[in-house]
């Protein structure tokens, strides 16, 4: 089978491998390639050709021409017939496509020319019986039909051209003499054709006319049919051909080698030279001395050089050649002048640079006018000229193709030129001259290249060497030497491979094979054949399989391989044959994977297809009665474990149920009881054969189990779970029998043993794989195999020293830990209470002494120093799970207590431990997170189960336990210093290896022994230990599966590493224990006076450090920060921690990796790599976001810094604008939500704590990513069943950013922010209006489609309430969305309900859903609120809504409850400010408790203006924000009429009279009378609300008193409310009667205050005004001096009063004034 069939996925990069190896054989096998593909065009031309209906004719041509490129190798000749047959058909039609024409054709001068001679004969071979078919004798009888039509693809000059130059001359007497015939028949065949086919011929035949006549000949048939071309068949001047076609060609003949030839023309020519016009008054006469002279007039003895000169720059100069012309051509010049001007201009005109200027001048044409004067009868005076000026026009002709083509179309001038010949007959330069002119005049046609090929440029302006075909130059006798082209065809082709290469085997087959497949359009149908012997008889012998290339297709052919052995199980008869076809399918399955088959033609495709299971059922469903049966079933077994490896990821669900039916069958034959033999079968066991056989037998079950409970995690329909769950525990009981570790015979039998346990580290794996037992419950299985896995801990490690004494095998080891630690979380899970963790103690350790004493769990502790990082590991992850419970911590610290610096000691150390690999200082940071979650005392407490680090100071001899301690414990062991060096060490690649490694890296390897492949491994994983044994090395996470950043995007790292101060790290000690920290002791000892304490901690070789490590960092920091939060917070300013930590990892490179994803990758395991890296990514920016969190809890300073705000909040958004996750899978999709909910939950929190501060940066930083953001958003809004803490953290951060937007807005009154606001981008960024619109929608609709009692309709609530209070785009939306009439509604109901609640006795249950409808109703109340803020539409809605009675409905409920009644208040202060419509609409009547009634619009004493006056009414004694609420919302209603009537026949004005005033004038007014103040002043905008004041009886006086006292908010208000009384006309009089307000009004004239001056004027100009009786009054002298003097100091004081309206305003009234007061 050809690899690149077979293998296609890897062909590609073995071509690429091929071309680095050897270039030559690649080069071989391209080609080789190219011919391959040219076969299997050939088979599918010919398949298609043959198919009945209408031909695809371009596809069929597209086919025949890479068809051609193999012909010379299986030389089938019934495609060259076919493909001649197809440009027959293609150029027969009429209305053929030119491009179809032009293309066939060409694929037909490539047969024509090809350069096997037998493929060449073929091809004219058929050509002349296609001919002969068309215009043969046979159809003289018939009537003249369009059958000649079968030649029109010879009918083209390009093809005559090929069959005329190369065939005629053609050495072969085939291919000759059928070029010869087909020309014959179409001379000939005139009478056969009809007229549009002869005159297609006679158009064809033109150009190549000059090519034919070097053929003619007055002997041979085919000659003498070409001399009758020239010849004038009648008196009237008709011929075959054109007048001047025949003339060109007559003359054309005087230059044929063949004397008879040439005496023919001179008989052709006298009837053109007695014909001629003015013949009889031209030179010379014709009689029989000049007519004999003709035959050999143009036979020369010294033919002309061609040649000009082709310098860059000309000699000449254009003035001295158009001088010379001017001689030349003057008729009053003597001619002996004229024939030297001539003979210079000859010399000159072999610069081509100078034909230009003389052409220009007319030349040519005044040539030829002294040429014919020449051979006029008068014109011999004209000889002497004639020489040079034929020169000169030879010189022209040659250079211009074009003015050549003109001249040989002028049958005047050919004649003219032969009658100079033939005066001059005697002259041989005249004659040489002469025939030059001719020869270039009359082969012109012949001598363009481009009209024959393709590939030459038809541009003509360019000068060209005349250039003529090899045939032409050697079949006539030519007067000129010129360069000659195409000696071989231009058409032909060059062969793919040469004779030699087609001789070499490989080619060969190669070939041979394609041959075969393309021929019986695959493998299949060629491997169907019956008698291929038979079928192959038409191929050559070269094409034709042998009995071992059919045998090698099936074998190598994976489908058809695969089926034989199938059959070859199904018919087997003994055990060999079933194990040989098992084998080879084996093997199937092997290439597979070594050729990375992952899609079609993969043997696991091949098998979803084909019913393998019939095959196999036999060999499950009985088990084994003898060694042979052991055998055959353990290749079985391998095999189906090998299936199901390569299947994993695609394994049909039917087929994994049938393999669990036929191994997991509820009988006593069932295969899992294999694993459990008999005791009877084990002492029987003498044969090590049979022994060796069960054991392999053993093993290939527990891999296949292994196997089957990988692909347990595909399933995920109901009654697949089931099944799956029964088996996995079904097959953990079965396990926990195999595990006999007190049987001595058995106990050290390893390989066993490790098999065992590998199969219960996959049975333990899954979560509840101990719940699915019908007789034993949970957690006495855990109870069961914690006692078993122990036992072989506590015999092979424990007992023997730990790994320093033990043998035990490192798969045993790596293994029984594993299970111990998912059995740790399995009996967290299953355990119903905390007292499990006793179980884990190992009971006694027998010492020399013989006392016993209880290990605890120190156990564990050998393990952590174990030499295979993996243990490390995972023996850390078991004390990881221990310590989430405060049994655990405190046993494991009791553990630990003998050991140097305990437990604190011990994982400080191993976590900062820089030799160490991240998986396990990883699991150490875990313990220590653990340990700091159980509160510990500042100081020692007796009896204390608790106590935290303890650390002793021997010098001192001081102790400390607990916080102290640990920070002391942190600052001995350079804590934060350990990690910043973790940081710069930090890896963010895919992979940690280099195939480059260098010389030093090399030489180390040499230097620890590492010389085979396997321990070359440690060339790229970090050493953990002194033992460089490719056992110790870990295989999990030592290789980061992520993405490896490209050599340009260091920036993208932000901190990148070396890699060759990352490969490899310091040995260290066998010993861990004795390396670890002193706390116990040591901890406050110095360090040599000589060693910077960072120098002495820190080395400069550190292992890698992974993103997954940092992340366990970033939870330790946090718990840290909890424990003791200023020092931590103190301990990483100081650090600088938290700006490399927060721009680690760049936003780009995880959305590169994201891309990858995206993209297809040329394995699967590189998706899973990727997937990795992403995934840990995500996780690392998760961690250092909750931690930032944290840090902004304790101290915002820690995060508020311009080197670390900015890279972190453009990361952040661009991590949540990562879109289209479509396509990833679940575990995936949740990762990176809940990346986003870490992410929004810390910009939330940020803006929570230093708001304004931060808000411009996230602005700033929201406004690059505003859209997509947005998009994210509304994502996670429809996010909220699935994952309702990204919903509600994104909602939340959208909340808290609107609510620091609004605050700004209160603050930054005058829009001076510089970057575009959170409100500009809502509302008037036109690139977010769309997005902005679709997330107001999808908010309004989640919180309209969630229940009351639902805590996300809160959160939607929050955001909605923020959104409406800055964006009115998000109002207008609320209003189209009806949102306004859904709140009215929901008030109906809530107003319903609160009714039918109260009517109920009272009841717990009761009080709080009445509790929830006061929450709800506040919410809905509150977005009234926000939704009418400053938006006159949404108020013109509520107005129609009926929202006046609904609250006037409401109202009792507001009065019992002051926190609604205010936001009741707040609500209607909105709807009332700037509309005078909706301050009327609360003097309407409305129903009371029956708010759905239409109001009133009458004024009645059931109104809501009068329950807001009654409440303001009692609240005068009080103050509070209901004061507050209740006066503004009087001032809005002031300024309507309506509401001022209601106000007046209230009486509640005669309150302010009642207003107690403060003692003494220096002292501020209260708050309850700024409120009365403020009121007042909008009741005195109207001139009746100015009368109502005044009718208050002493209401003036008050206010004149008022005016004495400071005031809080505004130090004016009463003067204003003076002010505006004063309009009043109908007030004058009182208030001039008033001498207290006029001096109150007439002081102000001298206030330090320009307002105060300003009020006070207007004031007394408005008394005056239309009002003479106040100049009595104001006329006083002390009022007018001070007029006076307020207006000379004002007009002094003002400069330009014009530019500002007060002060001019101020001068105005003062001016009028002293007007009014003058008069």
């Amino acid at each position: 089978m050809p690899f690149s069939l077979e293998y296609p996925s890897i062909h590609e990069s073995v071509a690429a491998y091929l071309e680095q190896m050897n270039s030559e054989n690649y080069s071989i096998y391209k080609q080789a390639a190219e011919a391959v593909y040219s076969i299997d065009c050939t088979c599918n031309f010919m398949m298609d050709v043959r198919k009945e209906g209408e031909k695809h004719f371009f596809e069929l041509v597209e086919l025949a021409d890479q068809a051609l490129k193999s012909l010379a190798y299986h030389q089938h000749f019934p495609l060259l017939q076919e493909i001649i047959r197809v440009c027959l058909n293609i150029w027969k039609s009429a209305q053929a496509n030119p491009l179809l024409q032009a293309e066939s054709q060409k694929v037909l001068l490539h047969l024509l020319s090809h350069p096997l001679l037998n493929i060449k004969t073929e091809a004219y071979h058929c050509c002349l019986e296609i001919v002969k078919e068309c215009l043969g004798i046979h159809n003289v009888t018939k009537p003249v039909s369009s059958i000649c039509h079968g030649v029109h693809f010879l009918l083209h000059p390009k093809v005559l051209y090929e069959i005329c130059t190369f065939g005629l001359q053609e050495s072969q007497n085939e291919v000759n003499s059928a070029a010869k015939a087909i020309l014959i028949y179409l001379l000939q065949g005139r009478l056969m054709m009809t007229t549009l086919t002869w005159n297609k011929f006679i158009e064809a035949l033109y150009p190549i006319i000059p090519i034919l006549q070097g053929c003619a000949d007055t002997e041979e048939t085919l000659g003498t049919r070409i001399l009758s071309l020239s010849e004038t068949s009648s008196d009237k001047g008709e011929g075959i051909l054109p007048r001047t076609t025949r003339l060109r060609a007559a003359l054309r003949l005087l230059f044929s080698k063949k004397q008879l030839v040439r005496s023919v023309a001179l008989k052709h020519l006298t009837f053109h030279l007695m014909n001629e016009e003015g013949a009889s008054l031209k030179r010379p006469l014709l009689h029989g001395c000049v007519l004999s002279s003709v035959p050999n007039l143009f036979i020369v003895e010294r033919p002309i050089e061609l040649k000009l000169d082709d310098t860059k720059e000309s000699i000449f100069k254009d003035e001295a050649v158009e001088k010379l012309y001017g001689i030349l051509t003057s008729d009053t010049i003597d001619l002996v002048l004229r024939k030297s001007a001539a003979e210079q201009l000859a010399i000159i005109m072999q610069d081509a640079k100078m034909h230009d200027v003389v052409k220009k001048l007319g030349v040519i044409d005044k040539l030829f006018v002294y040429f014919t004067e020449c051979v006029h009868r008068d014109g011999k005076i004209m000889e002497c000229i004639v020489l040079p000026c034929l020169t000169v026009l030879r010189k022209l002709v040659y250079a211009d193709p074009i003015t050549r083509l003109s001249l040989a179309q002028q049958p005047s001038i050919l004649l003219t030129l032969l009658r100079v010949s033939l005066i001059f007959r005697d002259d041989c330069a005249v004659l040489t001259e002469s025939a030059a002119l001719l020869c270039l005049l009359l082969f012109d046609e012949v001598a363009r290249k481009e009209i024959w090929a393709d590939d030459v440029s038809s541009n003509c302006s360019n000068l060209t060497a005349f250039s003529l075909p090899v045939a032409i130059v050697r079949r006539y006798h030519l007067p000129i030497r010129v360069t000659a082209h195409h000696a071989v065809s231009p058409n032909s082709v060059v062969l793919l491979l040469s004779s030699d290469c087609l001789a070499s085997k490989p080619v060969s087959d190669m070939l041979k094979m394609a041959w075969n497949l393309s021929w019986y359009h695959g493998i299949d149908n060629l491997l169907q054949l019956v008698n291929y012997e038979t079928e192959a008889q038409a191929f050559l012998d070269t094409l034709k399989l042998s009995s071992e290339d059919i045998l090698t297709l099936k074998i190598t052919h994976t489908t058809g391989g695969l089926q034989d052995c199938l059959n070859a199980v199904i018919q087997a008869v003994s055990h060999r044959e079933v194990r040989a076809a098992v084998t080879r399918m084996s093997f199937y399955i092997l290439n597979d994977r070594l050729a990375l088959k992952c899609s079609t033609g993969s043997c696991r495709t091949t098998l979803k297809v084909v019913a393998w299971q019939t095959a196999f059922n036999r060999f499950l469903q009985v088990l084994p009665a003898s060694t042979e049966d052991e055998k055959l079933l353990a290749d079985v077994l391998s095999f189906l474990n090998k299936l199901l490896r390569e299947q994993r990821k695609s394994l049909e669900v039917e087929h994994l149920k049938w393999i669990l039916e036929v191994l997991f069958k509820h009988n006593s034959s069932s295969l899992l009881d294999l694993l459990l033999r008999p005791e009877s079968q084990v002492q029987d066991e003498t044969d090590d054969i049979q022994t060796a056989v069960r054991q392999q037998l053993q093993k290939e079950l527990i891999g296949l189990f292994n196997m089957l409970l990988l692909c347990f995690t595909s399933v995920t329909d109901r009654k697949g779970l089931e099944l799956t769950d029964c088996v996995r525990t079904q097959l953990a009981l079965k396990l926990l029998q195999c595990l006999r570790v007190t049987d001595a015979p058995h106990f050290y039998g390893l390989p066993s043993l490790e098999r065992t346990l590998r199969g219960m580290v996959h049975v333990t794996a899954h979560p509840g794989w101990s719940s699915y037992s019908a007789t034993t419950e949970p957690f006495t299985i855990c109870m069961k195999y914690l006692t078993g896995l122990l036992e072989v801990i506590s015999s092979f490690y424990v007992e023997w020293g730990g790994n320093a004494m033990s043998f035990m095998g490192k798969g045993v080891t790596k293994s029984t830990v594993l299970c111990l630690l998912h059995l740790s979380h399995e009996m967290m899970a299953q355990a119903k209470n905390m007292d499990w963790v006793s179980l884990w103690f190992l009971p006694y350790d027998k010492s020399e002494e013989q006392v016993p004493s209880r290990l605890g769990l120190a156990w564990l502790v050998p393990l952590w120093v174990d030499r295979d990082p993996e243990v490390r590991f995972t023996s850390l992850g078991i004390g990881s799970a221990l310590t989430s419970l405060e049994l655990g911590c405190i046993a494991l610290a009791e553990s630990c207590q003998n050991i140097s610096g305990g437990l604190w000691g011990t994982v400080i150390n191993i976590l900062l431990d820089q030799s160490e690999c991240s998986m396990v200082r990883r699991e150490a940071a875990f313990i220590l997170q653990n340990l700091l979650v159980i509160p510990m005392p500042t100081e020692e407490v007796k009896d204390c189960a608790w106590q935290g680090p303890c650390v002793h100071d021997e010098e001192s001899g001081l102790s400390q336990v607990g916080k102290p301690a640990l920070q002391a414990l942190l600052y001995h062991c350079h804590f934060y210093e350990h990690l910043n060096q973790m940081v710069k060490h930090c890896y963010l690649g895919r992979y940690t290896f280099d195939l480059n490694c260098s010389v030093g890296e090399s030489c180390m390897a040499e230097k620890n022994g590492i010389n085979d492949f396997d321990d070359s491994i440690n060339l790229w994983r970090v050493p953990s230990s002194q033992s460089q044994s490719p056992s110790s090395q870990s295989t999990s996470d030592t290789m980061i599966f992520s993405a490896s950043p490209s050599l340009g995007s260091v920036d993208e790292l932000q901190a990148p590493t070396p890699l060759a101060s990352a490969c490899f790290v310091p040995e260290i000690p066998v010993d861990r224990l004795m390396a670890q920290g002193q706390s116990d002791t040591t901890t406050t000892a110095s360090p040599s006076p000589h060693d910077s304490p960072q120098t002495a901690v820190l080395s400069n070789q550190c292992a890698l450090v992974t993103p997954p490590l940092l992340s366990a960092v970033c939870s330790l920091l946090d718990n840290l920060l909890v424990v003791v939060p200023k020092d931590t917070g103190i301990a990483l300013r100081q650090a600088h921690l938290l700006t490399p930590l927060s721009s680690l990892v760049n936003a780009r490179l995880v959305e590169r990796c994201m891309l990858e994803l995206k993209a297809p990758l040329p394995h699967p395991c590189h998706v899973e790599h990727t997937k990795v890296q992403v995934l840990f990514l995500l996780q690392y920016l998760s961690s250092v976001s909750r931690l930032l969190q944290s840090c902004l809890l304790v101290d915002t300073q820690l995060v508020i810094q311009d080197e670390l705000m900015k890279p972190l909040l453009g990361n952040t958004l661009m991590i949540l604008s990562i879109r289209s996750l479509d396509g990833l899978d679940t575990e995936f999709t949740s990762v990176v939500h809940q990346t986003w909910t870490d992410l929004f939950s810390l910009l939330a929190i940020l803006l929570r704590k230093s708001g304004q501060i931060a808000l411009p940066s996230v602005t700033a930083a929201l406004g690059k990513h505003w859209t997509t953001i947005i998009d994210t958003i509304c994502d996670c809004v429809h996010l909220s069943t699935t994952c309702p803490s990204l919903y509600m953290a994104s909602l939340q951060f959208l909340s808290i950013l609107l609510a620091e937007e609004g605050k700004r807005q209160l603050q930054d009154k005058q829009n001076i922010c510089p970057n575009p606001t959170i409100t500009f981008l809502l509302d008037e960024a036109e690139e977010g209006l769309a997005s902005g619109a679709k997330l107001n929608e999808l908010i309004i609709q989640s919180y309209e489609g969630k229940s009351s009692k639902d805590v996300r309709k809160r959160v939607a609530a929050g955001a909605l309430l923020s959104l409406l209070a800055v964006s009115k785009s998000a109002q207008k939306c609320a209003l189209e969305a009806d949102l306004i009439d859904s709140c009215m509604e929901q008030m109906k109901h809530i107003h319903a309900q609160l009714n039918l609640e109260s009517l109920r006795p009272g009841k717990t249950a009761q009080k709080k859903k009445e509790d929830n409808l006061i929450r709800e109703l506040r919410i809905v109340l509150q977005l009234l609120r926000n939704c009418l803020f400053r938006n006159e539409e949404c108020k013109v809605a509520a107005l129609e809504a009926h929202l006046v009675p609904v609250l006037h409905s409401l109202w009792p409920w507001f009065i019992m409850d002051d926190s609604l009644m205010q936001i009741a208040l707040h609500l209607l202060c909105v709807y009332t400010a700037n509309y005078p419509t909706g301050c009327g609409s609360l003097c309407w009547a409305s129903s009371g408790l029956s708010p759905f009634q239409t109001a009133q619009r009458s004024a009645t004493s059931n109104s809501l203006m009068l329950s807001i006056i009654k409440l303001a009414s009692q609240t005068l004694t009080e103050n509070s924000a209901i004061q507050r609420m209740v006066f503004t919302l009087l001032s809005n209603l002031a300024i309507s009429h309506d509401c001022k009537g209601v106000i007046q026949k209230s009486n509640f004005l005669q309150n302010f009279l009642s207003l107690s005033l403060p003692k003494g004038g220096n002292k501020s007014l209260s708050t309850l009378a700024s409120h009365w103040l403020k009121l007042l002043l909008n009741i005195s905008f109207g001139e009746d609300g100015q009368q109502m004041i005044m009718k208050l009886n002493g209401g003036l006086d008050q206010l004149v008193e008022m005016s004495k006292y400071k005031h809080k908010s505004s130090h004016h208000i009463v003067l204003l409310i003076l002010h505006n009384i004063c309009f009043s006309p109908t007030n004058k009089p009182k208030i001039l009667a008033n001498d207290k307000a006029i001096a109150v009004l007439s002081a102000c004239l001298e206030s330090d205050s320009l307002t105060a001056q300003r009020i006070g004027a207007a004031a007394l100009w408005s008394l005056l005004h239309n009002y003479q009786k106040a100049k009595v009054t104001l006329k006083n002298p002390s009022i007018k001096r001070r007029v006076d003097e307020a207006y000379s100091l004002v007009k002094k004081t003002l400069s330009q009063p014009e530019g500002n309206q007060l002060k001019a305003y101020h001068l105005k009234c003062l001016e009028n004034l002293v007007r009014l007061l003058n008069r």
